[in-house]
């Protein structure tokens, strides 16, 4: 189970290593072989499923998302919990809400993970 506490240190952790671009501090969340589904990465990583696995493909992805600039910058809105993961909402520096979903491992890494945006 997911507690409280565990879920807004995760929150607030993720946020942080997000606004301050460091990717290898993002991927220390997630386990190596982690899936992940986005909308966006139809056309940043150009794969036609949504979906990635893996830190070596997600970590191109997100380092192409971090080499936008200093503007990526996310405000977290409220975290939601599950029964083995959570749900973060919050806001991205384009002004879209978000909302990512994460379940995680026997040792708290994220196994999976999506993405989801307001147009």
């Amino acid at each position: 189970m997911i507690d409280r506490g565990f879920a807004d240190r995760f929150a607030a952790e993720w946020v942080a290593a997000w606004n301050a671009h460091d990717l290898p501090r993002v991927l220390a969340h997630y386990a190596e072989d982690f899936e992940m589904a986005s909308p966006r990465i139809v056309n940043v990583a150009g794969e036609p499923s949504g979906r990635l696995r893996g830190k070596p493909a997600v970590a191109a992805y997100w380092a192409k998302a971090m080499s936008g600039g200093p503007s990526l910058h996310f405000e977290p809105l409220e975290v939601l919990l599950g029964a083995d993961g959570l749900a973060l909402r919050y806001r991205n520096h384009h002004g879209q809400t978000a909302v990512e979903t994460f379940e995680f491992d026997k040792d708290r890494k994220v196994v999976r993970a999506a993405a989801y945006y307001s147009s």
